[in-house]
């Protein structure tokens, strides 16, 4: 299968939402989703972007994605690249998509002078760590990931 990786353009926003509600489903949060192609077009592609995203095609075909932003190592001084969402349509695993899609940003990590290329897992989600494990990726199990959203972001937030 001839793989192809390129940087995503404002007219991908409605692919990459596919995909996103896509990896929803496999995440078994299928109603979770609530971003929309006008928020991709804005968050992805705006003037104030701050994330990024690539497309994996397949004889012309859209069959995976990814989503992700630089962060900032205080120890290395140096940036990294964060993958927030890598998908592969189900049909298309183990054509080599997903190996493309992370050596593409693993090249463009090293390019940026990035220190790291990070991402996280979920625990029961065996197939993927297997597959982050043979490309050479260590598990990072001394960090635990905490996160304020929704209405315990906006009550910590509001000025007492």
């Amino acid at each position: 299968m001839n793989i192809s990786i390129r940087p995503a353009k404002i007219t991908d926003a409605e692919t990459i939402l596919h995909f996103i509600n896509e990896l929803a489903v496999y995440e078994k949060e299928p109603d979770a989703v609530l971003n929309t192609v006008a928020e991709i077009e804005d968050k992805l592609f705006g003037a104030d972007a701050r994330a990024h995203s690539v497309i994996c095609e397949s004889e012309g075909v859209a069959i995976g994605f990814a989503v992700y932003f630089f962060n900032y190592s205080t120890w290395l001084g140096k940036h990294g690249l964060y993958l927030e969402d890598l998908y592969v349509s189900q049909d298309k695993r183990g054509s080599g998509a997903g190996k493309g899609i992370m050596k593409y940003l693993a090249q463009l990590a090293l390019e940026k002078g990035c220190g790291r290329f990070e991402w996280v897992v979920l625990d029961w989600n065996k197939p993927s760590i297997d597959f982050y494990e043979s490309i050479g990726a260590k598990a990072q199990s001394e960090w635990i990931i905490y996160r304020l959203s929704g209405q315990a972001l906006l009550d910590f937030a509001k000025d007492e």
